[in-house]
């Protein structure tokens, strides 16, 4: 089998580490030479594609592929991929599709729970432009008869991208909007969970999230409490200096569910909530 994975960043980095020993060969895009290296450490041939026009040798690269991963957002002008190499993807027929979104785009639902069968409201410019892509993949896998899987994820932690990261850079604070929660998700159940999802090559949408919505600011108590350090003083959410993109995160409240990945995968979550996992994280590791 051949894997190749449009846009290898954090998430898709850590599918292709779960899945390297199933594939006799991966190739994946980067936007610049610079990252080119990094990729053939991590035994993927590097492409380039900067999601404007289609990349070099792709088309080829697709037409022997058995499955395809993207890993990029969409733009004002849809989605890159299907925009430049749709077409290459189709006449090569690949077994297996996934695409990497967000539970952005349920939008705002005062903190009521929501899962797959729920309407989308996309409230940000980047959320209904998800929306959109994820309509067009959709589109795409009746149109060839080609199975695409959708996986919504929520908030993306894991090492070297954590809580406790913002602590070593003096950044940790703890933002207090009375109600507000967000769902999480361990880079690790992500790559778990796809990877049983791709062994069911059928199109569906699929919450990739853990078990606990909770307050952003217990997260932050709990990781002082594990650092043995005091917490960032509260600030108020109204007061706080935040960037516009960061402030319209807060503007959309829900709690997602995860049944259809326990339910119709029989996943079981490594990291079901935050406290297992940063327990997890602040332990050395053994080498």
């Amino acid at each position: 089998m051949r894997l190749f994975v449009f846009g290898v960043g954090y998430s898709s980095t850590a599918f292709v580490e779960e899945v390297r020993d199933s594939f006799e060969w991966i190739g994946g895009t980067t936007r610049s030479t610079e990252k080119a290296d990094a990729l053939r450490k991590l035994g993927v041939a590097p492409f380039l594609f900067n999601g404007e026009a289609k990349g070099d040798g792709i088309a080829e690269a697709l037409q022997r592929a058995t499955h395809v991963l993207i890993s990029i957002a969409p733009n004002e002008t849809g989605d890159p991929v299907l925009n430049h190499h749709g077409e290459d993807i189709a006449s090569g027929k690949p077994d297996w599709a996934g695409y990497l979104s967000t539970v952005g785009v349920y939008g705002n639902h005062d903190g009521a729970w929501v899962d797959e069968t729920t309407v989308c409201k996309p409230v940000s410019r980047r959320s209904v432009q998800r929306v959109a892509a994820e309509e067009a993949w959709l589109k795409f896998a009746a149109e060839h008869d080609l199975p695409v899987q959708i996986f919504r994820l929520s908030g993306i932690y894991g090492p070297g991208r954590n809580t406790f990261e913002n602590f070593k850079k003096g950044k940790a604070r703890r933002l207090v909007k009375p109600g507000q929660v967000f769902n999480r998700i361990h880079v690790a159940d992500i790559a778990s969970a796809m990877s049983l999802a791709m062994k069911r090559p059928v199109t569906r949408v699929f919450n990739i999230t853990d078990d606990e919505p909770a307050p952003p600011q217990d997260v932050v108590a709990f990781a002082a409490e594990l650092l043995g350090v005091e917490p960032p003083p509260e600030i108020p959410f109204e007061t706080a200096d935040l960037t516009p993109m960061a402030r319209s995160f807060y503007g959309e409240n829900k709690r997602v569910s995860n049944k259809r990945v326990k339910e119709e995968l029989g996943y079981s979550f490594k990291y079901p909530n935050y406290r297992v996992a940063l327990e997890d994280l602040l332990q050395p590791k053994q080498v």
